[in-house]
Formats: C-alpha cells, sequence, structure tokens
C-alpha cells in the first residue's frame, strides 16, 4: 500500500510509518515478527527489483539469454528494467551485489 494511495491513504500512512520505524530501530521485536508473518515488504524498491530480476531468471530459462530487446521478446516493462539495470551498470550506480546477481545470471 503506498501512502499516496487515496483509497487507503490512513493505512499508506501507517505502512510508511511502520518502515521508517524500522529504518531508526523503534520497531519491538514482536511488531517487526508480527509484520513479517504476514509478508510485510520492508522495502518496496528492493521488492520491485527481487521480482523483476526473478522474471528474468524465468525468461532466461524459457529462452537461453537475457537480451530482451532481441526480436521484442519479453514483456515491455521487463525489457525496460533490464534497459535500466544497464544504464545504471554503465553509469557504475548498480550495487555490487545486484551485480554479482545479474552475473550470476550470465546478464
Amino acid at each position: 500500500v503506498s501512502r499516496n494511495d487515496e483509497q487507503n491513504k490512513s493505512l499508506g500512512q501507517w505502512v510508511s510509518t511502520q518502515r521508517m520505524s524500522y529504518k531508526k530501530n523503534a520497531l519491538s521485536s514482536d511488531r517487526i515478527q508480527q509484520l513479517n508473518s504476514m509478508g510485510f515488504i520492508w522495502d518496496p524498491c528492493d521488492h520491485s527489483w527481487n521480482e523483476n530480476f526473478d522474471q528474468l531468471c524465468v525468461f532466461k530459462t524459457q529462452h537461453g539469454h537475457c537480451n530482451l530487446s532481441r526480436n521484442g521478446e519479453g514483456n515491455k516493462s521487463l525489457r525496460e528494467w533490464v534497459s535500466t539495470q544497464r544504464k545504471f551498470y554503465k553509469k557504475n550506480t548498480l550495487s555490487s551485489d545486484r551485480i554479482q546477481q545479474l552475473n550470476s545470471i550470465g546478464f
């Protein structure tokens, strides 16, 4: 839930508060455990990156390569994500962990 979601504004703000408190180590272990047990996403950016990486792994398994630009294979959002990762790599703004993950599948 995004804090910008008009239909769930108060829930979005609550979620944002939980994430900020977690980053500041201001949540009790019980609260963290409760939120973890329901699959709470602490970092939506990391979560999104991992979902795209998982999609790329599936694509690689199906097609034998990670080049989504070739012949327009793969869905548009995944092609855009792959392109963004390459741009970040060239600009040296991609973390070493992410580079390692991408290299592990022959990116």
